[in-house]
């Protein structure tokens, strides 16, 4: 049983086995220590996994930017099968992609060690094959949320990153839907809007506590209904989302994680396009790809903590991805 706060002295230290983190008590209460440094070779790495310049098949391509500087996607390997419309998420070592679709539905996982440049290797399976998916993670714990199997659904899927293996029950979203996007905090994860095609689309935003299981809860509201990419972006303290599916193409908007409540306007990309995919290493908000309604091969950015519009990045290697997963070794949920 732990001490009571008055008990606890100044500057004590323990390790969270929830988070895998390292805190120390500051007098009022528990902080996480950061020990880790995702530089590699100039500072977080981001990945783009899959996605596809086919309407009618998935791809296998992985490719890499390095966050803190601009520039085109560098190719990093390929996934152990094609696949779109997939999740990603990442630990600070790992990034994995779930699901997806080529031809049929997928329930495959797979991953890959972000600071090496190889082929993925096979991590498990989901609960059942499905498309559409969401994804987010904290150190320890990657979600997959929503998605189409063949319908829309409401399953939450879970894995520990660091191990191999099938992934488990979590629990259920408030509503049936795919095509939701997801961030996360260390803490909470969020998986913002969505559609049960063909005719219903979401302003609602869900969310779940990390490390422990079972249903979602209303978090607020996007300012729109809209599917939205499968990937957002994020720091510690903001949930980011772009990529719509319909107007307003060009929207960017954050919610506030430590708060419940709506999401606020952030600024424009600088065209509009649809299931665009997102990644961050906290400072920066980076989407690539996406249709507009071509296929397109284009990166913009934002700073995190400010809001206005996205300037240009650079470009993927592959024209279109109809909705690669992206993920990084430094979002906001490490």
């Amino acid at each position: 049983m732990s001490l009571p706060p008055k008990e606890i002295p100044l500057g004590a230290m323990r390790f969270n086995s929830d988070f895998q983190k390292l805190e120390y008590f500051n007098g009022d209460i528990w902080m996480q220590v950061h020990t880790f440094s995702p530089d590699l070779n100039g500072g977080a790495r981001g990945l783009f996994m899959g996605g596809s310049p086919s309407p009618t098949s998935g791809g296998d391509t992985i490719e890499y930017i390095t966050i803190p500087s601009a520039g085109n996607g560098t190719d990093f390997g390929n996934l152990i099968g094609h696949s779109k419309y997939l999740g990603a998420f990442a630990s600070n070592t790992r990034g994995v992609a779930a699901g997806g679709e080529s031809g049929s539905n997928k329930d495959t996982i797979d991953y890959v060690t972000i600071a090496s440049t190889v082929n993925s290797q096979d991590f498990g399976n989901l609960q059942g094959a499905i498309t559409y998916v969401s994804a987010a993670s904290n150190q320890t714990r990657g979600i997959v949320a929503g998605g189409r199997a063949p319908n829309e659904t409401d399953r939450i899927d879970y894995v520990t990153i660091a191990s191999t293996g099938n992934a488990k029950d979590f629990g259920n979203l408030t509503v049936s839907k795919s095509n939701t996007s997801g961030t996360a905090s260390s803490t909470r994860a969020l998986f913002a809007g969505g559609a049960d095609w063909p005719s219903t689309f979401f302003k609602s935003t869900d969310f779940v506590t990390i490390a422990t299981t079972g249903n979602a809860f209303d978090f607020g509201d996007l300012t729109t209904s809209s599917a939205v990419a499968s990937t957002g972006a994020s720091s510690s303290t903001r949930g980011l989302y772009s990529g719509w599916s319909q107007s307003p193409y060009k929207r960017i908007e954050y919610f506030t994680f430590a708060s419940k409540g709506n999401a606020i306007i952030f600024g424009d990309l600088t065209s509009g396009v649809g299931w665009a995919s997102g990644l961050s290493d906290c400072i920066r908000g980076v989407w690539g790809g996406g249709q507009t309604p071509a296929t397109t091969n284009t990166i913009e950015y934002i700073t995190i903590a400010t809001t206005g519009n996205a300037t240009d990045f650079g470009d993927l290697t592959t024209v279109g991805h109809y909705s690669a997963g992206g993920c990084s070794n430094g979002h906001g949920g490490l």
